[in-house]
């Protein structure tokens, strides 16, 4: 990623902070929706995970002017996914419902150089999290 785009992705990142419960609520359905499967990959109550995933996409989009020092903490991230039975596949849905979930959250702002340096950040993210044995 270039500099440019990993200030972007912070910078929109930061001002979804104050709303992040309206971003995972809006994560979360659009997930299920196109990816119906991958609800039974959580418990029936999302509070907590929600919690996590803000925490751990603020800890990502922090580390991402430095990658290579956060790239084993994402490889492992992609192993526990694994154990918890994410495949390969999802991580496409994952990657469509976290964009539409910035676009909505975001509005205007989400501009096209911000959608396009999220779509960096997000297949930067995802290939690095899929371990080869995961692949199908």
């Amino acid at each position: 990623m270039t500099p440019q785009q990993v200030k972007l992705v912070a910078d929109s990142f930061h001002k979804i902070l104050p709303i992040a419960g309206l971003a995972t609520d809006l994560f979360y359905d659009r997930l299920f929706e196109i990816a119906p499967e991958t609800r039974t990959l959580f418990s029936n109550d999302l509070n907590a995970q929600k919690k996590k995933f803000i925490a751990m996409l603020s800890a990502v989009v922090t580390g991402l002017h430095d990658f290579n020092r956060i790239a084993p903490i994402v490889e492992d991230l992609g192993i526990r996914h694994a154990a918890y039975g994410v495949v390969a596949k999802h991580y496409e849905p994952f990657g469509v419902a976290l964009l539409d979930a910035l676009e909505q959250t975001l509005g205007a702002e989400f501009t096209p150089q911000v959608k396009a340096a999220w779509a960096e950040a997000y297949t930067t993210l995802s290939d690095t999290m899929v371990p080869p044995k995961v692949a199908c």
